[in-house]
């Protein structure tokens, strides 16, 4: 197992902005990507966005393009979600993953490509 934890969420107006981080506590990554999911309720999870840790490519779901933001911190082990621009339907839980393969096959197979889950922390956007 490799813990992640997240952090970041919480309660923000419409039109708002969040910063979520993700930290692995026990290792570093070299050849792995790192995703955000997120699951509102009665909804199934979702894929949000990806990175690569070698190359930093990212891929992003088309309803967050152009409002948030994945990247990989200077610590090896961390990676954000900016999130910009908020609405009310992005309110969810947010999941960070790891995943053995890359961040493109993390984009077109979702969850099933992640080999390990954070927590989740919740995200509420008041309108």
């Amino acid at each position: 197992q490799v813990p992640l934890v997240e952090s970041g969420g919480g309660l923000v107006q419409a039109g708002g902005s969040l910063r979520l981080s993700c930290a692995a506590t026990s290792r570093t990554f070299s050849n792995y990507a790192m995703g955000w999911f997120r699951q509102a309720p009665g909804k199934e999870r979702e894929f949000v966005a990806a990175i690569n840790w070698s190359d930093l490519r990212t891929f992003y779901a088309d309803f967050v393009k152009g409002r948030f933001t994945i990247s990989r911190g200077n610590a090896r082990n961390t990676v954000y979600l900016q999130m910009n621009s908020l609405k009310p339907d992005d309110t969810a839980v947010y999941y960070c993953a790891v995943s053995r393969s890359s961040a493109y096959v993390v984009r077109t197979t979702g969850q099933r490509a992640m080999d390990y889950w954070g927590e989740g922390t919740l995200v509420t956007v008041s309108s």
